[in-house]
């Protein structure tokens, strides 16, 4: 913006002076009559303007009407100026009635002292919004330069309007908005900063072509996945780039830069409606109790300690053995919830002994069970490590969750352990089975969520797409026909926390999570959507199923039976587990006693015998270099 057009804040203060005097004198000039009669008040208007010159001015800096760039001025700004003009002329009047006391004056009206204050909103709001009104007519030239994208707006709400004033405002943007589209009834034939609502989305792929659109922009940050989808796969077709807002939270103060705009994440187009939760239920399960959380530092254990300090427990405890990670939880957690006591505790939940020496310190009374060995490959060269973590550790949190008296336990499961053909699929299932015989036996409220792929967490596809097209390609997958369940990391924790709530003992809840996703699919959208196309920029190379690995997982056993439960997008599953609990409980010890000795042949023999519709033994050693 150029400086000519920048008030400093002595040309305001200069502007204000000018102004007092004149709104002093409109005042008696629109009270009396002019011409002689005028020159009988020049005393009482010199009085008066003398006064309102020693009090206005500190008035208005005192507001802070000199401390603020009005070229951004809103009608906040104009509440400001209105208490401001009015404290103003109030101390004015009550200075010169008290005055006038002493120096009595002939025929003087007070009803000078309103229009004085009517004047001076006037003036005072005229100076300031004048700065607005420059800087607008400076950042718009008379004409669009003739190289600008022109650029439809999806969204008529508050995030459209941003988008297109800043549009408007940065022409160095080089983006001329044409249209918005909107759904909305009620908007429809309007306009928003002289940008007309064309249409609703079912009409974007006709207005797209009519109104020669270069570039569309998605301004509704807290639409639904299947919208972003829609509006994603009409610009593919029509070969056109498309963006999306950041969501409202990101838009501190409503002063949104066009620069800001990023391309639309993977995130955006798997998003679903967010997950519904009962907030009372999930409160009375946590408020006041002292919680654990074992695995703190992954991912799910991260969000799960966010979501777990919203609702005030008495303690939470921060279990796991990645010191580093640990800290940094513990960290967040400080800054965001500085009133919550939090324990930090490096532990591995191999060592029982360690495990004995937390909970008698500490009495947790929630136990959430997120730590685990997860990456499918590296499990299936480190067998031995995979029935240390996920069952030893997993039977070592039950025995002394059990020991504690511990209210309710949760266990984060996969559905990997569905008749699973991997190491690690086959131990995560071991560890539901060892909650749930507990459960059984004890009647404790012991139960596991089970869900599919997690958006964003540690070692996720999306994560690695990404690192693959930011070093030119090629992208990497296993098969073309590869599918899998997906969902963000809030909607796994709101899961975890809704069944804890939920659960009486025993139960396994499953998201009821929609269809599968193709990764293909997936691969080539994050693709587009950074600007590149498949097979064309980026190359897509095929590595071949890794061992232990489906095209197809599945959240329960085929067959298995399913309830509904009082929440709409949670199922509980019955449990069709059939093992007399001697059996089990040797089965598992024999698997442990197998994993010290490394003996790995006779380790995934036991586990076919004792996961039901495992096939353990058919995959070989994984190609570590294969990874997607």
């Amino acid at each position: 913006m150029k400086r000519s057009i920048l008030f400093r804040n002595r040309t305001l203060l200069a502007g204000d002076l000018f102004l007092i005097v004149v709104s002093v004198l409109g005042s008696f000039v629109l009270r009396l009559n002019l011409g002689l009669r005028l020159l009988d008040f020049a005393f009482q208007i010199s009085f008066m303007a003398g006064i309102a010159l020693l009090i206005k001015p500190l008035v208005y800096y005192r507001f802070g009407l000199y401390r603020r760039l009005w070229i951004y001025a809103s009608t906040e700004e104009l509440k400001l100026i209105t208490v401001a003009v009015t404290t103003a002329s109030i101390l004015v009047g009550v200075t010169v009635s008290l005055l006038s006391l002493v120096v009595p004056f002939e025929d003087y009206s007070r009803s000078v002292i309103f229009i004085d204050w009517l004047l001076s909103i006037v003036a005072v709001g005229g100076l300031r919004f004048a700065q607005r009104l420059l800087s607008e007519s400076q950042a718009r030239p008379g004409s669009p330069a003739s190289h600008a994208r022109r650029v439809l707006v999806i969204g008529a709400g508050d995030a459209g309007a941003l988008v297109v004033r800043e549009m408007q405002r940065n022409r160095l943007a080089n983006l001329l908005p044409v249209g918005l589209v909107d759904d909305d009834p009620s908007k429809q034939n309007q306009q928003i900063h002289g940008i007309p609502v064309l249409g609703p989305l079912d009409r974007l792929s006709d207005l797209i072509g009519a109104q020669r659109i270069e570039e569309v922009i998605f301004a509704i940050p807290s639409a639904p996945g299947q919208i972003v989808r829609k509006v994603a796969e009409t610009c593919r077709l029509k070969n056109i780039p498309f963006r999306t807002m950041p969501s409202i939270h990101e838009l501190i103060g409503g002063k949104v830069s066009v620069n800001r705009l990023r391309e639309v994440e993977i995130t955006d187009l798997l998003r679903r409606s967010p997950t519904h939760i009962d907030n009372d239920l999930i409160g009375a399960s946590l408020k006041g109790r002292r919680v654990l959380v074992t695995g703190a530092g992954g991912s799910i254990g991260r969000e799960l300690c966010r979501q777990v300090a919203r609702w005030e427990p008495a303690e939470l405890l921060l279990l796991g053995h990645g010191e580093n990670s640990i800290y940094e939880t513990l960290i967040e957690l400080e800054q965001s919830f500085s009133s919550l006591a939090v324990h930090p505790v490096i532990a591995d939940i191999r060592d029982q002994g360690r495990l004995q020496m937390v909970f008698a310190q500490h009495q947790p009374q929630v136990v959430f069970h997120a730590a685990a060995h997860k990456h499918l490959p590296l499990m299936q060269v480190n067998i031995e490590e995979a029935i240390t973590n996920n069952i030893l550790g997993t039977r070592n949190v039950v025995e002394v969750a059990l020991a504690h008296e511990v209210e309710r336990l949760v266990m984060i499961s996969t559905d990997k352990a569905i008749s699973p053909t991997s190491v690690y699929g086959a131990t995560k299932r071991i560890g539901e089975m060892l909650i749930l015989d507990a459960a059984r036996r004890t009647g404790r409220s012991f139960s596991v969520v089970r869900f599919g792929n997690v958006l964003g967490s540690r070692g996720s596809v999306v994560l690695l797409f990404k690192r693959q097209i930011a070093a030119g390609g090629p992208v990497t997958l296993t098969h073309p026909d590869m599918h899998r369940y997906f969902m963000t990391i809030p909607e796994a924790v709101h899961l975890v926390l809704q069944a804890s709530a939920m659960g009486h003992g025993g139960e396994v809840f499953v998201l009821n999570m929609g269809e599968q996703i193709g990764i293909l699919d997936l691969a080539e959208d994050l693709i587009r959507l950074s600007g590149l196309e498949p097979g064309k920029d980026i190359e897509i190379v095929y590595t071949g199923i890794r061992p232990g690995e489906k095209l197809r997982e599945a959240l329960w056993d085929e067959g298995a039976d399913y309830q509904p439960t009082s929440h709409p997008d949670i199922l509980c599953l019955d449990d069709e587990d059939v093992h007399t609990q001697a059996d089990f409980q040797a089965a598992v010890g024999q698997l442990i006693e197998l994993a010290r000795q490394g003996n790995c042949d006779s380790i995934t023999r036991l586990l076919d015998e004792t996961v039901p519709g495992a096939d353990v033994r058919s995959t070989s050693a994984t190609n570590l270099t294969a990874v997607v």
